[in-house]
């Protein structure tokens, strides 16, 4: 591979893998969403001649191709979380992608990347998976805490599972809070975050009319039946961990080999500090 090009999306997600594919030598071509990037990523550029950066916005389809066309990329990567809302609210598209919206039979993230893969591949740019060069991050089945769910999380898991599973295959979201095999929150446009946010501001007010749901909330978040790993891997980091805390949740469940795991180290301490189980389970 002589050049490779990262659609770089916000957070951590670009550097990381930004960081890998530098170490094995393969120079990157990054096009950084306007809306969305870290500006942090030019000052990457400039200390790093075998990375260079382009911006553009996020409905600039032409733009994109035209970019890597001139950079000789034939291989590319998305790394890095395109809000949901931003993507149908707040994109001003080219007539490239005007025109691949008007024939979208549905308006889903799947569909809409989907359709940006075909067009890239038309142009000779393949897409591939972020996880090709991330394997290490996966993470593997088993407990990955010093505590193990107990009785009642393993239930919520169980559930939340059945739950998750069942709405990703309408690929509405990918993460839902469960609380004494109840479901709190369902993941839609706003991400984990906000979703785990959303189920701790209304166990709060449920505590307040003295619900009878227990107030430890069990976080379950998983791939999509038909995941697309090249532009959509479930990702959980130190944020995750520290919004489950300020929501009172006590457990994470995400999916082995299909999850990456950011800043495990700091992660795993947080949790192991604040008494949350993580269990990774195998699909």
């Amino acid at each position: 591979m002589t050049k490779l090009g990262l659609i770089a999306g916000n957070g951590r997600f670009p550097f990381l893998l930004l960081d890998a594919v530098r170490a094995q030598g393969i120079s990157v071509a990054v096009a950084a969403i306007r809306e969305e990037t870290d500006p942090e990523m030019d000052r990457r550029a400039q200390a790093d001649p075998g990375v260079t950066v382009h911006w553009l916005s996020l409905g600039e389809l032409s733009k994109l191709i035209e970019t890597f066309h001139r950079e000789g990329v034939e291989k590319a990567v998305m790394a890095g979380q395109v809000k949901h809302k931003q993507i149908f609210s707040s994109i001003r598209p080219d007539w490239r992608l005007a025109k691949l919206l008007f024939n979208l039979r549905t308006r889903s993230t799947d569909a809409l990347l989907g359709a940006v893969a075909k067009v890239l591949a038309d142009e000779g740019i393949e897409l591939v998976s972020s996880t090709a060069f991330l394997e290490p991050l996966l993470a593997q089945a088993g407990v990955l805490t010093r505590r193990a769910p107990d009785e009642d999380e393993r239930k919520n898991i169980d559930y939340g599972l059945q739950v998750a599973r069942a709405l990703g295959g309408f690929d509405i979201g990918q993460t839902v809070v469960v609380a004494a095999q109840a479901c709190v929150a369902v993941e839609a446009m706003e991400g984990t975050d906000a979703t785990i946010e959303r189920a701790g501001r209304l166990m709060q007010t449920l505590e307040s009319e003295a619900s009878t749901l227990a107030r430890r909330l069990t976080v379950v978040k998983v791939a999509k039946p038909n995941q697309d790993m090249r532009f959509d891997v479930p990702v959980v980091g130190v944020s995750t961990v520290e919004t489950m805390i300020c929501a009172g949740a006590t457990c994470l469940s995400i999916e082995a080999g299909r999850t990456l795991v950011f800043d495990r180290e700091c992660l795993l301490e947080n949790a192991n500090q604040a008494g949350i189980a993580i269990l990774a389970v195998p699909r």
